[in-house]
């Protein structure tokens, strides 16, 4: 008899801990594989953590516990799911963001081999059949199609059964024993066959900063790089040096609309050798590829957020490309961060990390300047192009807009019709989709909204649809008002859809596209749009913040920003910052060539220093700027954050845990710490469940993490309210 200790599928705090079953049968069962459990009557799936023989019988071990026993169902696994650098891996995920390790394990796996019940359900591995000459050569006995079709498999070696048109005569070859059937594993993602490239000769800033890279001996490395700056190209040659060394290679990019690029740059210059990971493969090509990795195959993964815990062995080096980027921060549990992650998993490799940006995090920079990261620097844009010219619009004076549209100003709308005369490109950047940002009725003022989370809905006009941009609630365009009958409704605001409509009346010649989450609900989309505008299929291409990294567009000339103040009211402590990088980001894509750029930054904060620094493209004044804030205000880099969400269909005790949670961080003392709420935030109900929030900032980890732990530790024994607990939170 085994006795078996294992975590259950449900991450809940209350679940958190080891469950002893026993196994009797006959099955291999060893740590790091998942199993079948009966839970409370309920079948699911459980990851075994520890394993021990025992000479007692269920019974006897029964009474020797003081507690019935259930046995396991049956074996998922013949192997564990998990190598020993990714188990590792996830212990100090779960310590370091003090999330439950069935939450690691399961953002860590592919839907296939998650330690859940859904698991079960989702896509195994694919074969492909073969056919081959079974043993020797001999015509003896055929006829003389079944000899044709014999001698075709023979002089080919091996051919797929699909691909031959006469399915009776290899059903009697193989009756005859002449053929026989070979199954190999078959990949269901087709990865883009490109020619080979040569390597680029690096400019000498390029070439210093890679020596630089190479020759040291610290672990994390900040390279920071105007737009154009041929980051991409250092990439490639780091890349080539740590092969050559025997090692592999793990890139992340923090959007997939910047995936196919990536893996397009590293395909031209390592055919074979690379792999894909991101969460909008579908769930058989993320098997496949993960498999793949595991087996190494490749030397090369190139993905997102989540692909930071690719089974890659003998890692070189892991980049993070656009590391300021806020979705490398995950926003559900385990809430981790992939530049934290990585620099974990680097450790037990002996590899580095190169972190590149042109606009890099204000704690990225901070760590830098303190000497904690190498800080690298590329200046200068390839072949010193010049970098954009910028011109502020303020659309607070009337002189700047006429009757034509109230989205794009005179001037922009003037370059606009230059640009598409002189046969270049355009970008047109407004951070918002949808068509009209907010529904209400004339009459009585009603406003429509969330049912799930009462924010307003958005209108879209492409479908007919009203949309909560935050839980994906989704109802028709009403016809009339629910509160007064009136069908005077007014539709205000607007977005990327709006946008588009304007840019079809005022340039009904141009071709336009438009890439924002809408127009990429269908996965292939996003590669289809970036790959058509890049063809110049396309003369503007209209979006969200998808558009305004990475891409490297020719012949874009113009980027137009529209509302690029729309961040800054948010009530959060990094929209100067965001403001600033999505600006900076997006005008960085004119002018990458030979061609001068320009950009119009419209807005209605002109004065605002993230504007206009954002325009001059001064990232130095910037930070020195943000950094005094951020001191006088002791947010990060200047403290630690640790935020506590609690939620349930009870206000009143949703209310009374946050004021608990208060209470219980207030016992660590004012020196150094600072404790917020309970607030009401921003999405104050969702899924019928009341939210509170409390904010903590703090300089003493070790004493913050012993008292977090406790207040963890005492709304396990709560089931009235959830509590989620998020280290180093981006949103609040």
């Amino acid at each position: 008899m085994k006795v078996i200790e294992l975590l259950i599928e449900h991450n809940t705090l209350t679940l958190d801990r080891p469950f002893t079953y026993v196994y009797s049968g006959d099955k291999n069962i060893i740590p790091g594989i998942r199993v079948l459990i009966d839970f409370n009557h309920r079948e699911l799936v459980g990851y075994v953590i520890n394993v021990k023989d025992s000479d007692l019988d269920k019974k006897q071990l029964e009474e020797e516990m003081g507690y019935e026993l259930s046995e396991i169902i049956d074996v998922l696994d013949e192997s564990p799911l998990l190598n020993d650098d990714l188990l590792s891996l996830t212990d100090q995920i779960a310590s370091y963001y003090l999330a439950s390790k069935i939450s690691v394990l399961q953002s860590m796996l592919p839907p296939s081999l998650s330690p859940r019940r859904s698991s079960l359900k989702a896509p195994k591995i694919a074969y492909e059949q073969y056919l081959v000459i079974n043993g020797k050569y001999n015509e003896e006995g055929l006829t003389d199609k079944q000899c044709e079709i014999y001698k075709l498999i023979f002089k080919e070696k091996e051919v797929l059964k699909k691909e031959i048109r006469s399915p009776s005569i290899v059903k009697k070859l193989l009756e005859l024993e002449k053929i026989k059937i070979v199954k190999k594993e078959k990949s269901r993602l087709e990865i883009p066959h490109f020619e080979m490239e040569e390597a680029k000769t690096l400019t000498p800033k390029q070439e210093e900063v890679k020596n630089e890279f190479l020759n040291s001996d610290d672990q994390v490395y900040l390279l920071e790089g105007v737009t154009g700056s041929g980051k991409s190209e250092v990439y490639l040659s780091i890349s080539e040096t740590i092969l050559k060394q025997g090692k592999t290679v793990l890139m992340l990019v923090p959007e997939i609309s910047l995936t196919p690029i990536m893996v397009e740059y590293f395909l031209k210059r390592f055919e074979g050798k690379v792999a894909v990971l991101h969460s909008e493969l579908t769930p058989a090509e993320k098997y496949d590829e993960y498999r793949k990795i595991s087996r190494g195959e490749c030397q090369i993964v190139v993905g997102a957020r989540s692909a930071i815990f690719a089974p890659l062995d003998n890692i070189g080096i892991i980049i993070l490309d656009e590391e300021h980027v806020e979705s490398y921060k995950q926003d559900t549990s385990p809430f981790y961060h992939a530049r934290e992650v990585a620099i974990m998993r680097a450790k037990s490799h002996g590899a580095k990390v190169l972190l590149g940006s042109a606009t890099p995090s204000l704690e990225s920079r901070a760590r830098a300047q303190k000497g904690i990261y190498h800080l690298l620097m590329l200046p200068e844009r390839i072949n010193k192009h010049d970098l954009p010219t910028t011109h502020v619009i303020n659309m607070l004076n009337h002189n700047n807009i006429d009757r034509d549209s109230y989205i794009f100003s005179k001037q922009l709308r003037d370059d606009i019709k230059k640009t598409l005369q002189k046969n270049e490109q355009i970008i047109l950047l407004l951070n918002r989709r949808g068509f009209s940002t907010n529904v209400s009725c004339r009459r009585c003022g009603h406003v429509f909204k969330c049912p799930e989370c009462g924010i307003p809905l958005t209108y879209h006009r492409e479908d007919g649809l009203l949309k909560c941009h935050h839980c994906n609630h989704v109802e028709k365009m009403p016809e009339e008002c629910p509160e007064c009958g009136s069908k005077y409704l007014m539709k205000t605001g607007f977005g990327s859809e709006r946008v588009e409509d304007d840019v079809h009346r005022l340039f009904p010649e141009a071709r336009v596209l438009r890439l924002d989450s809408d127009s990429a609900k269908i996965r292939t989309k996003v590669g289809q749009i970036i790959e058509q505008f890049r063809r110049h299929e396309a003369d503007i291409l209209i979006g969200t913040q998808m558009i305004a990294k990475g891409h490297d567009f020719p012949l874009v000339t113009l980027v137009g920003i529209v509302l690029a103040d729309i961040g800054l009211n948010m009530p959060n402590y990094r929209n100067s910052e965001r403001t600033f990088q999505l600006i900076t980001q997006a005008i960085g894509r004119a002018g990458r060539k030979d061609k001068i750029g320009k950009a119009y930054i419209q807005t209605y904060s002109p004065s605002h220093y993230a504007i206009t620094m954002a325009a001059r493209q001064d990232y130095e004044s910037f930070y020195k700027l943000e950094m005094r804030m951020r001191k006088e205000q002791y947010y990060p880099p200047y403290s630690f954050l640790a935020s506590f969400t609690v939620g349930g269909k009870n206000e009143e005790k949703v209310i009374e845990a946050g004021f608990l949670i208060a209470d219980m961080l207030k016992e660590l003392g004012e020196d150094n710490n600072v404790v917020l709420g309970p607030v009401t935030p921003y999405i104050a109900v969702e899924k019928g469940h009341f939210i509170r929030s409390v904010l903590l900032k703090y300089r003493d980890e070790e004493k913050t993490r012993n008292k977090i732990n406790e207040i963890i530790a005492r709304f396990k024994l709560k089931t009235s309210v959830r509590l989620a607990v998020n280290i180093d939170p981006y949103n609040f």
